[in-house]
């Protein structure tokens, strides 16, 4: 059955007998014929059965269905099953909770949730995390024309030394352990191994927020790379990751863009950028608050700044540099002549933080230094500060949450409406 026809094969195949198979997703009876809708991973395909077909197995079965290819402009693709022998390949199927073939989804949020093995079949949401997919295969091919080396790194890890409490804590086999937060420091340490590196993982922060833009379990995008001026260069690194990814959506998944009639964001060829403190003093100037002496910009402040960018510079993307270090992580590098900000980044995309990257500390006394003066012991760093000593290159990276990637993309506004099955503070099932 590998090597059956597919529903988007039929227009091709007019006048021949084929061996459809998938799913029952809708049936309609007339008078005297009873047309079936059959479902399968490229689509719909109609089959035309005599009289009212009692014995089409109900919505959502998984048949085997075998006839002769007509053509049919009113059906989809412009093509039909006629003559067709029905095989039922299982059970009948159980009334799913709400009717899968409706052009839009009759369901709340939570609904979909609980019932999300079924509910995903629905086109309208498969779709959602098809471009998903298409968007995962563009930031790999990317990265791998661009030299960089796909890596696989631990999620188990045995200090929490990122950042603190927001961490979940794990036995493993009678010694304490953590879920880690991200791969920050094996992509770090293998920038000394390959020079460029990225992963596509899973990544885990135990914060106590129960909003529509925090999950427990995310899906991150990494990319570290050596031998860079500053963050400059990582910003011109993600401004072609993320054109690739949308180039490998618009390729990849257009019947899904189509359905879901979205519109994918022009990147443009260089991506406007605005320092933190620039960025306080426009809001403080144009606004109705006074944002400047606050260590980070608020989510109102990120929507004014993308509208401000959307306005100004006729970009959904903008880059705010510079923020600063007392709101980074220890290893990030300060601005040079100004230690108060750092080389570092958020991305913004329609209203929203999307990626944070920047360039890194790499030589190790400068690890120390920095250690010390949040008042931490080196000795509790020591294997991530091993390979400093043993000589890194200038280097830096960033992270893409692919579920608030595809959330922005489609103009959604819940992410668990981008995950397949959210972890969150209250969902621990399916």
């Amino acid at each position: 059955m590998i090597s059956r026809s597919l529903a988007a094969d039929l227009p091709t195949r007019i006048g021949e007998r084929v061996r459809l198979a998938g799913w029952v997703h809708r049936r309609r009876r007339l008078k005297s014929v009873t047309f079936a809708v059959l479902r399968d991973r490229s689509g719909l395909a109609q089959v035309v059965l005599p009289g009212e077909a009692e014995a089409l197995p109900p919505q959502e079965s998984v048949v085997e269905v075998s006839g002769l290819v007509v053509a049919n402009p009113k059906a989809p693709g412009g093509a039909e099953l006629v003559e067709p022998v029905i095989t039922p390949l299982g059970e009948p199927a159980r009334r799913p909770v709400f009717d899968l073939y409706r052009p839009t989804v009759p369901a709340a949020l939570p609904t979909i949730l609980d019932n999300a093995p079924i509910a995903l079949r629905h086109p309208g949401l498969r779709a959602r995390f098809e471009i998903a997919a298409a968007g995962v295969a563009g930031f790999r091919s990317t990265l791998d024309r661009l030299g960089f080396v796909e890596t696989h790194t631990p999620k188990i890890v045995g200090s929490a030394t990122e950042s603190g409490a927001n961490v979940f804590g794990i036995d493993y086999f009678g010694r304490r352990a953590y879920l880690a937060q991200s791969p920050q420091f094996f992509k770090q340490a293998l920038v000394g191994v390959f020079e460029r590196v990225y992963e596509v993982g899973p990544v885990f922060r135990a914060e106590p927020h129960d909003t529509t833009r925090h999950l427990a379990q995310y899906t991150s995008l990494d990319a570290e790379l050596g031998f860079i001026e500053d963050h400059r260069d990582v910003m011109s690194l993600l401004r072609t990751t993320i054109a690739g990814m949308v180039d490998a959506t618009a390729e990849r998944a257009g019947a899904a863009l189509d359905l879901l009639a979205v519109k994918l964001p022009v990147v443009p060829q260089e991506i406007p950028a605005v320092h933190f403190a620039e960025a306080q003093e426009l809001i403080a100037r144009h606004a109705d608050e006074d944002p400047r002496g606050e260590p980070d910009l608020a989510a109102a402040h990120e929507r004014w700044l993308s509208e401000w960018a959307l306005r100004e510079h006729g970009s959904e993307f903008l880059f705010v540099t510079g923020y600063p270090m007392a709101k980074r992580p220890f290893y990030t590098h300060p601005e040079p002549g100004n230690p108060r900000y750092s080389n570092s980044f958020d991305l913004l995309f329609r209203g929203l933080e999307l990626v944070t990257g920047g360039q890194r500390l790499h030589r190790h006394s400068d690890y120390l230094a920095a250690l010390a003066e949040r008042g931490e012991s080196p000795e509790s760093y020591a294997d991530y500060l091993a390979p400093f000593a043993g000589g890194m290159p200038p280097h830096g990276g960033f992270a893409i949450g692919l579920e608030r990637w595809t959330a922005r993309v489609l103009g959604v506004s819940n992410i668990r409406e981008t995950t397949l099955f959210p972890r969150d503070l209250t969902r621990l099932s399916p």
